[in-house]
């Protein structure tokens, strides 16, 4: 089933896009795109280097943030992988057959042009997020 499962990005909390991205900018990436999303409550950069994984600023826009207490508690830091699927309900059943929790329905996500997405825990693997091709 994993040949189903395509890697599209890391993500990474962050607690200012701006300075995060300077490094990243040194090591030859470009900021490609930007959008504030008020459902998510972040504000998100995305980076691209030729053979290279995307790379996702991940910056909180208010308290209410979930991306404050991964802050909070680690810093800065990489938190989530993503892999882009074909069918995000067939995806989830089969997630949930690999014991990870989801931590919500599919919602649409701005920075994806509204496809659906959807976060997923599990304890041996940490946070995985699914894209809806």
């Amino acid at each position: 089933m994993f040949e189903k499962y395509e890697f599209h990005h890391i993500g990474y909390a962050v607690k200012s896009i701006e300075e995060t991205a300077k490094f990243f900018l040194f090591l030859g990436y470009t900021i490609t795109k930007t959008v504030i999303d008020p459902i998510q409550r972040v504000h998100i950069a995305f980076l691209l280097k030729e053979h290279t994984p995307c790379i996702e600023l991940v910056q909180p826009i208010d308290d209410e943030s979930p991306v404050v207490s991964i802050l909070q508690k680690n810093g800065v830091t990489p938190y989530h992988i993503c892999y882009e699927v074909e069918d995000i309900n067939e995806a989830i059943s089969e997630m949930r057959k690999q014991k990870f929790i989801p931590l919500f329905n599919p919602v649409p996500a701005l920075a994806f042009d509204n496809r659906l997405i959807c976060y997923f825990f599990n304890k041996n693997v940490g946070l995985i997020e699914l894209l809806n091709k």
